[in-house]
């Protein structure tokens, strides 16, 4: 048996050291191998068992986050600003680099590393000139700034930054986000052919079971890449875009 993020992690073919994925569905969960010792995190994440095959035990470092699709949703069901999820695409392309949007989406509080219950959502930077594009941006945006501050999280406790992370689930059909991600968590993106890898994962231990699969180093040679997404922008507005993002979410959880 396997729950859906150690199934995940497999599918991904993260079976090394040090590997990363991160499966964005309702909410996002990254998943960070570390091997045969558990690293206990200082940073307010959980240490877990990432699958354990033929008794031996791999463990890894998990970080949650509560709304990543679940945020898109609000925008179309409750906001009405788009008609299917799949608008938000060219809608954040739409957007304005410079609108000062900034979308915090606690609308359940704030998971890793902030852990923050009561913490609620909120919308800054609005101006006259703020338009539906310039909100849906801020919400996919709000995705990638919260995946950067587990990346970052993950990397104080393992002692290295991830070299790629993998992406996988509904959202990783959205070029955009893939890109923006890239460019905010500093690693290349690798979106598989196969994005329901928590299927697939599911697979791949049953056929380790039964023989079909002769090993997990067989699984890297398995994965394939659709789109690698490398960082594009500028170190400056990075920074400035972080920046502003740390901000907002010190004023929503009030430190």
């Amino acid at each position: 048996m396997a729950g859906d993020q150690h199934a995940a992690t497999v599918g991904q073919a993260c079976v090394a050291p040090g590997s990363l994925k991160s499966t964005f569905g309702t909410g996002c969960f990254a998943v960070m191998n570390t091997g045969k010792v558990p690293v206990r995190s200082r940073n307010r994440l959980l240490t877990t068992i990432a699958y354990q095959v033929g008794g031996e035990v791999t463990y890894a470092l998990e970080g949650s986050i509560f709304v990543a699709g679940a945020a898109v949703q609000w925008l179309r069901d409750s906001l009405g600003l788009l008609a299917d999820a799949a608008d938000s695409e060219a809608m954040a392309a739409r957007a304005r680099d410079d609108s000062g949007v900034t979308v915090v989406p606690a609308f359940t509080g704030l998971g890793a590393p902030h852990w923050r219950a009561h913490a609620r959502g909120a919308i800054f930077g609005l101006t006259r000139d703020s338009g539906p594009d310039d909100i849906v941006r801020a919400t996919l945006e709000s995705v990638c700034f919260q995946v950067r501050d587990l990346v970052g999280a993950m990397s104080a406790d393992a002692g290295d930054w991830p070299k790629v992370l993998r992406a996988d689930g509904g959202m990783a059909a959205n070029d955009w986000l893939m890109q923006f991600l890239a460019d905010m968590v500093e690693v290349d993106v690798d979106r598989p052919v196969v994005t329901e890898t928590t299927a697939l994962g599911a697979a791949y231990l049953a056929g380790l079971q039964t023989g079909v699969v002769g090993g997990l180093d067989e699984l890297p040679a398995l994965w394939r890449l659709d789109r690698r997404f490398s960082p594009e922008m500028a170190t400056e507005t990075r920074e400035q875009r972080l920046a502003g993002w740390a901000d907002a979410v010190a004023r929503v959880v009030g430190d």
